[in-house]
């Protein structure tokens, strides 16, 4: 299961290089059920791979001046100390079992719910993606306000949740960007993957001051599937319509949020 898990991990990187985002979120599920690692140390894993196939995207928007590194930080900063704090003492701080709305559940299972939510807000993003996307042009052409303390709360709240479950939260970051600090809409974008890839990588540092067993090979492999698939997907991009193609991963992304949900309830 786990080449099927490197196979996988190079179609989320050509999904990433194709629709530009959203793709990472395919991430924890791939490594709890076709890797089979634990929920718990799969979101510790999905930071490395997300923080590392974002900042290869960083890097490629910076070289087209797509990175405005002053809002990088401003709102890195703070995301980056809320994910290595929920890291390294909220995450161990949580229970193995606790009951939620009178049902005992476990940890990773927790997560793991969490986590579908996450994937369906997701999905509902990348579903309405052009009309949300014209929209947000629309007012990144008017706005050139910008809202610091605004930008920080919204960095703590992201970094937060990108802590909880591993998740790089890009369909939150860029309309933050845009509606906040002003940004259009490619500046956003590109600028929304910086701060992935801080947020993201210091924040696995967390797990590995608390001594976090870590599969280095495994995760160094799953990772360059990733990066790779990037590439291949930048070049497809030349040949598919990368819009209309999102909206159809959205679709995917529900379903497999669904299943997730089901799984872990229904026919846990």
């Amino acid at each position: 299961m786990e080449i099927l898990a490197f196979i996988f991990a190079a179609f989320i990187g050509i999904s990433l290089g194709l629709i530009g985002a959203g793709g990472s979120i395919l991430t924890v599920p791939v490594l709890v059920y076709m890797a089979h690692v634990e929920p718990v140390l799969a979101t510790a894993y999905s930071l490395f791979v997300v923080g590392s196939t974002a900042l290869v995207g960083g890097v490629r928007n910076s070289f087209k001046k797509l990175v405005d590194f002053k809002t990088a930080f401003l709102f890195g900063i703070p995301s980056i100390v809320a994910v290595y704090v929920t890291r390294a003492w909220i995450m161990p701080a949580i229970p193995m079992t606790f009951d939620l709305f009178g049902f005992g559940i476990s940890k990773g299972t927790g997560l793991l719910l969490l986590f579908a939510g996450l994937m369906l807000a997701t999905s509902f993003s990348m579903i309405r993606n052009g009309s949300e996307r014209k929209e947000l042009e629309e007012v990144g052409e008017h706005v050139h306000s910008h809202h610091f303390g605004l930008v920080l709360l919204e960095g703590v709240g992201v970094g937060m949740l990108t802590g909880l479950v591993g998740a790089g939260g890009g369909f939150l970051i860029i309309p933050a960007l845009v509606l906040l600090a002003g940004h259009e809409m490619k500046m956003a974008v590109g600028t929304s993957l910086f701060i992935i890839a801080m947020k993201s990588l210091i924040g696995f540092t967390g797990d590995i001051q608390i001594g976090t067993a870590i599969d280095w090979p495994f995760l160094l492999i799953f990772t360059g599937s990733s990066v790779i698939g990037i590439f291949i997907g930048s070049w497809l991009a030349q040949y598919v319509h990368g819009e209309r193609l999102k909206k159809a991963f959205g679709w995917f992304v529900l379903v497999m949020a669904i299943y997730m949900i089901l799984r872990e309830t229904v026919f846990a």
